[in-house]
């Protein structure tokens, strides 16, 4: 089992439900795209798998693992270290060489020494160009990250994340700083690996066409709760309009403006080519 939830809900601090009675369960080896409005509960969501968020309500289980929230702190961290998360920004030094970063990605995996040791000297150059190569990044292994520029940082923090091998791969809007072909290639990867080494995938999408194409689950979210779960060739054009219906007539989509939304994403049902 990747993870589990059953009846999961969360209240934060000034009375705002982020979720409300989700309930879900993603087998291991399972790629899913999380997609719906802004605002809608998606990062929580994520934020509440990789444990980094405790529910208040219902039960959870990660990587066969129950309750994350009631393990002691060394349990917890050896958990974490087999979760590995993708931001939408991710929190790099600035100051740091991309060779670096990248290794950071297995320090909750080594002994505290050679964790320490690798930042001061790459302990593993060929595996950090091995990350960085698929994603267009091996001619940037030994530049400072505050050198790069956002699409590049999110490439670099991807990177990070396939280094370290976890056995659960959370997503939160992994490409929102690619241009479309970049970010079709890079979705695409990220369904590759993981399917290779049998890791579960969720990733949070703002294209919905970028989703159907790329995964065969999608998960619908708005105000906290999952409004549909289905498999990407039986969502329809009404679960899409019924779910950002306060977003206007308009789908959130990766084509270039002028492209017909409905036929864009009925192409993309039609022909999954990351399948």
């Amino acid at each position: 089992m990747g993870f589990a939830l059953e009846g999961v809900g969360l209240t934060h601090a000034n009375g705002h439900v982020a979720l409300r009675q989700v309930s879900l369960q993603v087998a291991q080896g399972e790629c899913v795209a999380l997609i719906g409005p802004s605002g809608a509960g998606k990062t929580t969501l994520l934020s509440v798998i990789g444990t980094a968020l405790a529910p208040d309500a219902g039960q959870l289980r990660v990587l066969d693992q129950p309750n994350p929230a009631r393990l002691g702190s060394a349990a917890l961290r050896r958990l974490r270290s087999r979760i590995g998360t993708v931001h939408q920004a991710p929190p790099l030094p600035a100051r740091q060489r991309v060779v670096t970063t990248v290794q950071a990605g297995r320090i909750g995996q080594w002994p505290w020494w050679k964790s320490l040791a690798s930042l001061f000297y790459p302990l593993d150059i060929a595996g950090a160009r091995a990350a960085l190569e698929p994603l267009d990044l091996s001619d940037k292994l030994f530049v400072r990250c505050d050198q790069l520029s956002g699409g590049q940082l999110q490439r670099a923090g991807i990177a990070r994340v396939l280094y370290q091998q976890p056995e659960l791969l959370l997503a939160d809007e992994p490409v929102s700083a690619l241009d479309p072909a970049l970010a079709l290639s890079t979705v695409r990867l990220l369904v590759q690996q993981a399917r290779s080494s049998h890791c579960t995938l969720v990733t949070s999408l703002h294209a919905v066409d970028l989703a159907l194409e790329c995964f065969d689950r999608i998960v619908g979210v708005r105000a906290g709760e999952l409004l549909f779960d289905l498999p990407a060739a039986q969502v329809t054009q009404q679960h899409l309009q019924e779910l950002y219906a306060s977003e206007g007539q308009e789908l959130p989509r990766l084509q270039t403006p002028g492209t017909d939304s409905v036929h864009a994403i009925q192409a993309a049902v039609a022909v999954p080519e990351c399948h």
